[in-house]
């Protein structure tokens, strides 16, 4: 049922063309849980038709994705940093804690959010910590677009290539997943092994 409405909403904001991928790819990178494929897939397949363009989605996605992020970061650092520097203590988080975050995107906020974009469930999540630790909002968004523009790109293109096989694109979306996610445990365990042979030659 939820799968039908979307499908709804989606059929209705395409007829606002690029404009309507904006607004979609932001309600999905913030708040609100919205699957990116019911946008982006359908947008690869009108390109390949001829009905759309390629770059034109690409900018829309990724325009939409960075506002969405912003939604996120902006709120986390006004109203999140607040509310547990006021309310914290009943969690277990204190002053200390936050330095500790903050420290923590500090120094690696840079590979948190690039990785954080690419995964599934985390994606939309990983701005609201980079915004309460109040991460440099330049590194952010350049993170943040790097990650978001490469599985925009990624959705854009199995529609464009495999059209609606529907079957196919599951499939393929399945295996796409499981092998970013492979590649992420790989680039996390390179990060965390230069780390600690960079502290250790420190």
């Amino acid at each position: 049922m939820i799968r039908e409405l979307a499908k709804e909403l989606v059929d209705l904001i395409f007829d606002w063309g690029y404009v309507g991928i904006f607004l979609l790819m932001a309600v999905e990178s913030s708040f609100i849980p919205f699957p990116s494929e019911i946008v982006l897939i359908p947008a690869g397949y009108l390109a390949s038709k001829g009905d759309m363009n390629l770059g034109m989605i690409m900018v829309s996605a990724l325009g939409g994705s960075l506002v969405g992020a912003f939604i996120n970061y902006y709120l986390a650092l006004i109203l999140g940093r607040r509310l547990l520097q006021k309310y914290g203590k009943y969690f277990f988080i204190n002053e200390n804690a936050l330095a500790k975050m903050d420290n923590y995107f500090e120094k690696h906020g840079a590979i948190s959010t690039f990785m954080g974009r690419l995964i599934p469930g985390i994606r939309q999540l990983i701005s609201i910590p980079a915004g309460m630790a109040r991460m440099n909002l330049a590194v952010f968004s350049t993170y943040t677009a790097l990650g978001a523009g490469i599985w925009a790109l990624v959705l854009t293109m199995l529609g464009y290539f495999i059209g609606e096989n529907q079957a196919l694109i599951d499939t393929c979306l399945k295996q796409i997943t499981i092998t970013v996610l492979v590649l992420l445990v790989l680039l996390g365990s390179w990060y965390y092994y230069y780390q600690k042979t960079k502290i250790i030659k420190d």
